[in-house]
């Protein structure tokens, strides 16, 4: 196997509260590969930890980024990490409600961007080619995703599944190698989530990336994931197989209870 991110020993406490204690998992490259968890699990400050927008109390995460370097994360700054190949949504859709959906795609090719305010602002020849050619590839993957007649749409205007397709074509502009998803399902119809789950399936084959996932709806995360790791109270439970999961027995405790033994 060829892990491309690695959490060791991951703990964070707010107010001495421990929301992640001694967490380790590795990803390898081209998994789909789910974090699982009751509410309140850490499942979200682990992520916060992995981007650095959270820095850890303990442990390392290293990750191999998209020129093939072993990278530790933890020394490098949040907005640092884009340019290493991993990106990340949010819980909350995060886009610009009165840009177009292909102006709000473009907002992910920045890292890209070698011409600078002058030069964009004259609109150079130079300029004209670097814009013409990010505008190319965010149409490419405004029609891969499925909202290509949506292109020239106020985002704003448009429903929540598809505010949803936006965020995560952003993503794709970056050329990443780990696309982090926050929620990807909330507040998605039985039938969006079935489309969001074949979506996220289709980018992993094409862009060949990895892609991490927090997910409260089980049915997407044990259609589309490899391999899962369930935490409870910022603790590993266990790491495996979807079927593997469902069926054990500390995973099935923390989502359930325990059983009283008098019924």
């Amino acid at each position: 196997m060829n892990p491309v991110l690695k959490v060791s020993n991951l703990s964070i406490a707010f107010g001495g509260l421990k929301a992640v204690d001694n967490l380790s998992f590795e990803i390898n490259s081209k998994e789909i590969y789910g974090l699982i968890g009751p509410n309140g699990a850490g499942k979200t400050t682990v992520f916060n930890c992995i981007t650095q927008f959270y820095v850890p109390d303990q442990g390392t995460v290293e990750f191999v980024n998209n020129k093939g370097e072993l990278i530790e994360l933890n020394k490098l700054a949040t907005h640092e990490i884009i340019q290493h190949g991993m990106v990340r949504t949010f819980q909350n859709v995060e886009l610009v409600p009165e840009l177009s959906v292909l102006d709000n795609i473009l907002v992910g090719g920045h890292i890209d961007f070698k011409t600078n305010f002058i030069q964009q602002f004259l609109q150079t020849p130079k300029a004209k080619q670097e814009e013409a050619l990010l505008t190319k590839k965010a149409l490419d993957i405004i029609e891969k995703v499925g909202i290509a007649h949506l292109a020239y749409l106020p985002a704003g205007a448009l429903p929540y599944g598809v505010r949803k397709k936006i965020e995560l074509a952003r993503t794709l502009m970056s050329n990443p190698k780990l696309i982090i998803l926050d929620e990807p399902a909330a507040g998605l119809n039985d039938k969006e989530t079935e489309d969001f789950a074949q979506l996220i399936r289709d980018i992993r084959d094409e862009y060949e990336c990895t892609i991490l996932l927090i997910e409260h709806d089980m049915g997407l995360v044990m259609s589309v994931c490899d391999r899962i790791t369930a935490i409870n109270f910022g603790r590993f439970l266990a790491t495996g197989s979807p079927y593997e999961i469902q069926r054990n027995e500390d995973v099935i405790t923390a989502y359930l209870g325990e059983e009283d033994d008098d019924e």
